[in-house]
């Protein structure tokens, strides 16, 4: 095992307002990606009322060598999950929120009812919430990802995670010309929505790969990318083959605004929904200037 650098060190998780969204969300019944995935940002997000909520349960129907969402027989839905998120939102006063979920291929429309009904309940209760949700891949769901994209929220993240080289060893159940499939259409259905993806380095991809990955991506019309640094969750995971570096990160960044993408996230702790919001409004402000 790698000893982990500097660099990834981040600061245990403490504070009141940390500990009043860790109430809220107990209290709201609400699952959170943070605390299932073990995210290390946990403490700086929840500090500043940052919160990412998984709907559909807690448990994943699939297992990602990457991911530490517990696997096995999926939890029921829960009907006023839409609701509780709503007004778990109105109370913590957020901004900008991130709505992800755990795979459900038991589901004839894999979850995709539920991301809508989020939605709505949402713009109902708190109109003024941007709202950014990362869904699964909807795979063998027909109209799933199109009904969602029609319900149009603000941003539409879809993560390709890794180079298709290792998608057989880390995300065995996907495919990876299914997700690039997914963004496009997206962004053909609702041409109006900021369409978001990402991807984890360190896991053996090389940096060609990486650079055809973003070629993809923007093939696909995806208009910001998170790239960070993958962090083994238990040993039972993919091994990690070495740690990128901060500077190695810059380059990426670099190199991902040479080919187009409006927002760049990438250094080693980046995840999916880290610095969202102040994201959120660069994005806003860089299409604003196109």
């Amino acid at each position: 095992m790698h000893s982990k650098p500097t660099w990834l060190r981040a600061k245990a998780p403490a504070g009141k307002v940390f500990n009043e969204t860790l109430n809220t969300v107990k209290l709201h019944n609400l699952h959170t990606v943070c605390e299932e995935a073990a995210c290390p940002n946990i403490g700086e997000c929840w500090n500043k009322r940052h919160a990412t909520v998984m709907i559909l349960g807690s448990v994943c129907t699939r297992a990602c060598a990457f991911c530490n969402v517990a696997t096995g027989i999926p939890d029921k839905l829960d009907p006023h999950e839409p609701e509780n998120l709503a007004k778990a939102i109105k109370k913590l006063n957020l901004k900008h929120v991130v709505i992800t979920s755990v795979d459900r291929d038991d589901l004839s429309d894999g979850g995709a009812n539920q991301f809508i009904r989020c939605i709505e309940e949402i713009r109902k209760i708190t109109s003024e919430t941007t709202i950014e949700i990362l869904t699964p891949d909807f795979l063998n769901k027909k109209g799933a990802f199109e009904a969602i994209a029609i319900a149009s929220p603000d941003v539409y993240n879809h993560n390709i995670e890794t180079v298709p080289r290792l998608y057989a060893k880390i995300r065995p159940r996907a495919r990876y010309f299914h997700s690039l499939y997914l963004l496009k259409m997206v962004k053909q259905i609702n041409p109006k929505l900021f369409m978001k993806s990402g991807l984890m380095v360190g896991l053996g991809e090389t940096k060609e790969e990486i650079f055809q990955v973003m070629d993809d991506l923007r093939s696909a019309e995806v208009d910001f990318i998170t790239i960070g640094q993958y962090l083994q969750p238990t040993p039972k995971h993919a091994k990690i083959d070495r740690y990128v570096t901060p500077e190695e990160f810059e380059h990426y960044k670099y190199i991902a605004y040479s080919k187009g993408f409006l927002v760049v996230a990438s250094s080693p702790l980046t995840r999916s929904s880290y610095h969202a919001e102040e994201d959120f409004n660069r994005l806003a402000a860089a299409k604003t200037s196109t």
